[in-house]
């Protein structure tokens, strides 16, 4: 569903997120070690989340990418649209160019609710209410 390099730009923001509160900033090989990423990818997404504005950065020996605890609410839709585009909530899963609800394909009534499912949840959820959650103990970041 969700590329790998998506899921690592995820569990990036959450994870800056989560230490937003310290106002510290953290190097690639920090943020890599945390979302279990490895650092070539993680350093590609960093900059790119930086370059859009979701996450900021820092040049210099105190440098480094960080979130400020009232940052704007981080919609995951926001970050998934950046990495992956939002193709897949619109497109047919089954790869036709035609698929509508008046020339349906035969997955296309199963998918359509699905996907608008998570695309509501997606554009619902915020950065910020996962990065609680961990702070909360009640879910993690790592495996």
């Amino acid at each position: 569903m969700l590329s790998t390099s998506c899921k690592y730009a995820l569990r990036a923001v959450v994870f800056l997120m989560s230490k937003a509160a310290g106002q510290q900033r953290y190097g690639i090989k920090e943020i890599a070690k945390a979302i279990e990423a490895n650092e070539h990818t993680t350093a590609k997404i960093l900059q790119l989340l930086a370059r859009e504005g979701i996450i900021y950065s820092a040049k210099g020996p105190t440098g480094g990418f960080y979130l400020l605890p009232d940052a704007a609410p981080i919609y995951l839709i926001q970050i998934i649209r950046l990495i992956d585009g939002d193709h897949f909530f619109f497109d047919c899963i089954l790869g036709l160019k035609e698929c509508s609800d008046k020339k349906p394909c035969p997955f296309h009534q199963y998918y359509k609710e699905a996907r608008a499912g998570l695309f509501q949840q997606f554009s619902s959820v915020t950065v910020q209410q996962l990065s609680r959650d961990i702070a909360l103990g009640n879910t993690y970041l790592k495996r």
